[in-house]
Parts: C-alpha cells; sequence; structure tokens
C-alpha cells in the first residue's frame, strides 16, 4: 500500500500551512512535505529556533514564516487548507481573513477523524481524562488479545500523534482519543466518535477561553452526528447538563456514574430522564444497571492506584467500553495498572518520607483530588505555577484539611497564600505556609519540612509555563532533584 495514500488523496494538490509547529504539527508537516505537497510552516519562533526537525523540512522546501509575535506571527497567513495547532485560537483575526478568502481552517486531529477508519472512542474533561483514556485502551487491547483480532491506538492529547498510522487502520481496530477543549474548539465539523466521554467540567483554561461558556461549548463537540453512546459524571453538574441538553436534543444513549450514589435509581432519580446505563458502587463493587439488569464489573479492591477520583477514572472508562469487551477484561487490568506516569507517581522513599510527583495537578480540582487520594497522611505539599485564571478558593479548603505544611512556588504561590490565609478556616498553628520563588529550592525545602511516615506531594494546582515547557518537564524536574537529595 502507498505510504499516507489517504492523506495524499484528502489534500489532492492542495497548498497546505501549518499554523504552530508544535507536538502535533511537525509529524504532520513531515507528512505533508513527503508526499510532495506545497507546505508553509508559521510559528511564533525564528526557524532557528525550532530545532533539526524544522531545519530538516526547510532543506526539503517547506517554507517558514515566523519570528513574529501574537497574532501577527499569523498576519497573511493562506493556502487551501491552514492546520492549526491546538494552543491557538480558531477566531484569531488572521484565520478569519483567511478563510475569508477561501482557506479550509482544520487540524491535524480533525484530518485523523475524517481519516480513520477504526472504531472510535473518545474522552475529555477537565480532570482524570488521560487516566481514563489510558484504561480505556488497556480494556481494549487486552480483549482484542485474547480473541486475537484487532488492534488498538491510544493517542490525541496524550502519546505520538495517531494520524501517520491510518492508512494501516481496519475497521477492526480502535482508536481511543484523549481530546482538550482547544483540539475540540472545531471538531463539530469532521466525523464524530460513537462512544465518547466527560469525565466532568471544572473551571480549567480560563487564561485561553472567554469564560465557562466558551469552555463548555468546546467540549460539547465531543458529541456528533455519528455519537452512539455519552458517558459523564453524575456529581458534576456542568457536564450533567450538557448530558441532559445532548440527550434532549440528539437523542443520545446516556451513561452516568458516580462514586457516592449506589444504585440505578439513586443516580437517575431527579432527572428528565430516566432512561440509560447507571455505575456506581456498592458493597465495595463497580456495579452497572439498565434499570432491569445489574451487572458487577470490578471489586475495587482489585484497583491498585489510591483515591476516589481513580476509582470514578475506572468507571469512565468501563462505561465506554461495556458491551464492546468482556467483563472479565476490568480485572485483568486492575490486577496490573499501576497508575500514569506524573499522577500520584512515587519516585522514592528517602528518610521515611515518600516523594510523590503529581505534576499533571495543573488545577484546583486536581489537586484536591490528590490530596483527597493521601488523607490521613503527613503531607507537606508544593503548589503553584503559572496562571490559567481560576479561582483557588477550593483549593485552599483542600490545603487546610489534608496538608500540614504547604511550599508555595512560582507566578501564583503567593496569590494561592493569600487565598488560604484569608480563608475562614485557616489557622496559622495546624497549616505552615512558605513561599519559595525559585522550584528547585522549592523542592528542597519542602523536603526539609517532611516527616518520618509522611510524604512530600508536588501536585501545583497550575500549569507549568512559567517556569517549564509542559507538566512533565516540571515532574522529571521534581524527580531528578528528588533522586539527587
Amino acid at each position: 500500500m502507498e505510504k499516507y495514500k489517504s492523506i495524499k488523496e484528502y489534500i489532492s494538490g492542495r497548498s497546505c500551512s501549518v499554523a504552530g509547529f508544535g507536538v502535533s504539527n511537525i509529524p504532520l508537516a513531515s507528512i505533508l512535505a513527503s508526499l510532495g505537497e506545497r507546505v508553509d510552516v508559521w510559528d511564533k519562533k525564528a526557524l532557528s529556533e525550532l530545532g533539526s526537525g524544522a531545519n530538516d523540512l526547510a532543506k526539503k522546501g517547506v517554507l517558514f514564516n515566523s519570528s513574529l509575535n501574537g497574532e501577527d506571527a499569523f498576519a497573511g497567513i493562506c493556502g487551501d487548507i491552514i492546520f492549526r495547532s491546538p494552543g491557538i485560537r480558531p477566531d484569531i483575526a488572521p484565520f478569519l481573513e483567511a478563510i475569508r478568502r477561501g482557506s479550509i481552517l482544520s487540524s491535524e486531529m480533525e484530518l485523523f477523524f475524517t481519516l480513520t477508519p477504526s472504531k472510535l472512542f473518545a474522552i475529555s474533561g477537565s480532570d482524570g481524562k488521560t487516566t481514563s483514556t489510558t484504561l480505556c485502551g488497556l480494556f481494549l487491547e487486552c480483549d482484542a488479545k485474547r480473541k486475537g483480532c484487532g488492534r488498538v491506538y491510544v493517542g490525541g492529547n496524550i502519546g505520538k500523534p495517531l494520524l501517520e498510522f491510518c492508512d494501516e487502520m481496519t475497521e477492526n481496530d480502535s482508536s481511543v482519543l484523549e481530546l482538550s477543549s482547544f483540539q475540540l474548539m472545531t471538531m463539530d465539523r469532521c466525523p464524530s466518535a460513537k462512544r465518547v466521554a466527560i469525565t466532568n467540567i471544572s473551571p480549567n483554561h480560563l487564561d485561553w477561553h472567554r469564560g465557562m461558556g466558551e469552555y463548555i461549548d468546546a467540549k460539547k463537540n465531543i458529541v456528533g452526528k455519528e455519537t452512539e453512546l455519552f458517558v459523564t459524571n453524575r456529581e458534576s453538574p456542568d457536564a450533567l447538563g450538557v448530558a441532559l441538553e445532548l440527550c434532549d436534543s440528539q437523542g443520545l444513549k446516556i451513561a452516568l456514574f458516580s462514586s457516592v450514589r449506589h444504585s440505578y435509581g439513586e443516580i437517575f432519580d431527579g432527572l428528565p430522564i430516566k432512561k440509560g446505563l447507571a455505575v456506581y458502587v456498592r458493597d465495595g463493587q463497580i456495579c452497572i444497571s439498565d434499570g432491569e439488569i445489574e451487572e458487577v464489573l470490578l471489586d475495587i479492591s482489585r484497583i491498585r492506584i489510591p483515591g476516589v477520583h481513580n476509582i470514578e477514572n475506572f468507571m469512565t472508562a468501563m462505561a465506554l467500553t461495556y458491551g464492546s469487551v468482556d467483563n472479565e477484561v476490568y480485572s485483568l487490568v486492575a490486577d496490573e495498572f499501576l497508575g500514569v506516569e506524573h499522577r500520584l507517581q512515587l519516585v522514592r522513599t528517602l528518610r521515611g518520607i515518600d516523594f510523590i510527583n503529581s505534576s499533571i495537578d495543573s488545577s484546583p480540582t486536581r489537586t484536591s483530588a490528590a490530596l483527597s487520594a493521601l488523607a490521613g497522611r503527613d503531607i507537606v505539599a508544593i503548589c503553584g505555577g503559572y496562571d490559567k485564571k481560576i479561582p483557588f478558593e477550593p483549593l485552599a479548603v483542600a490545603l487546610i484539611k489534608y496538608a500540614r505544611a504547604v511550599v508555595l512556588t512560582g507566578d501564583t504561590g503567593e496569590k494561592i497564600g493569600e487565598v488560604v490565609k484569608n480563608s475562614s478556616s485557616f489557622e496559622s498553628d495546624k497549616l505552615y505556609l512558605e513561599y519559595v520563588k525559585d522550584f528547585d529550592s522549592a523542592v528542597m525545602r519542602a523536603a526539609s519540612l517532611g516527616r518520618d511516615g509522611g510524604c512530600v506531594l508536588l501536585s501545583p494546582a497550575c500549569a507549568s509555563f512559567d517556569a517549564f515547557d509542559n507538566f512533565k518537564e516540571r515532574g522529571e524536574r521534581f524527580k531528578s532533584i528528588v533522586m539527587n537529595m
């Protein structure tokens, strides 16, 4: 089979511009260049700052337009198709002008959705989507190996972009995609996944989105005309609101999960819809019911990663795959799954202190969940980073409830400290606060405050962009400091 045949047929000689030379667009630009298509790359960084991959593409004839700041970096962008990086808003003036002139605005992910023949499972949400996506992929992969048919691909906002695998995929294969609100902003224009989930919705990325309304509207785009099942959290008001709205307008089959309700009746009580699937915990077991027949899916004691939020991640992935895999798969995966890197990851134990890396916790709700998962332990937390304009009041409540000490760092450290001190439940003799601007010094200070039998938890509640390129880099730095103590 000709490599990238489906992409070549889709492009069909049309000129392409790539806006933003990032994780998803680097392989896209390389694929397009290898097909002999005309490709222009637009980025805020100069060619010399974009690395060896950019230089290699430039030698192959790819034209780089760069080195200006803000929206001006894309002034004059043109092409029959413009592939935007997810981090660039789709409504900036240069894009709108290009569309007016006849350009099609798309993205690597939209192209993948258009071309793949595989069965699509898509997951979004404010928290828990990476673990839920990983579990969904593991359930499907375990089932495929047991039955000896089909392959499973996991990607999207995590892992390797899947576009290059389109031509090897078949209708017997499955693709599991984690999708961010940035990616979903324009996903309503392409084919949709058959089964989708929103793990929950809470304030996030409000430095980029123009309010919660836009953020929620972006999440809604995970549901399309071809979607058959929508999974979401009964205890997340905004996510439940999306479920009720789409159920009413599109007649979707709904699956609601809850870690605090214990029957089908409790989950659907008070809702305008009475039919669907309910996933809940009763007597230490995760159960599923359609209102008539109940099945036990998993004994919670087999889940090896801590926290109620991880039980909810299992529920999300099980509801999404229920009926597509044998139920035995859930126990087989739970017995082996130790979590995803940078999520409550034990780095080492030193002087009786556990050092835990949860760098993925880039919102107050994630940090609150991490603290809750470690409830009862002596916790020294490290918080702070880039400001996403999210309220810190819920974080303050969790820190006061669960932590003994908090070392605050980065651009938001002092802001978090003020919110905690202004909380009505704050007592300075019960929660020690200290601001250390430099990240490395903050980790060392937290280590000095740790106690035998307790833990030092990196759970920033903020993005990493004040000091690092991403949460992975921040987590790796934490691990390096700890391993060299």
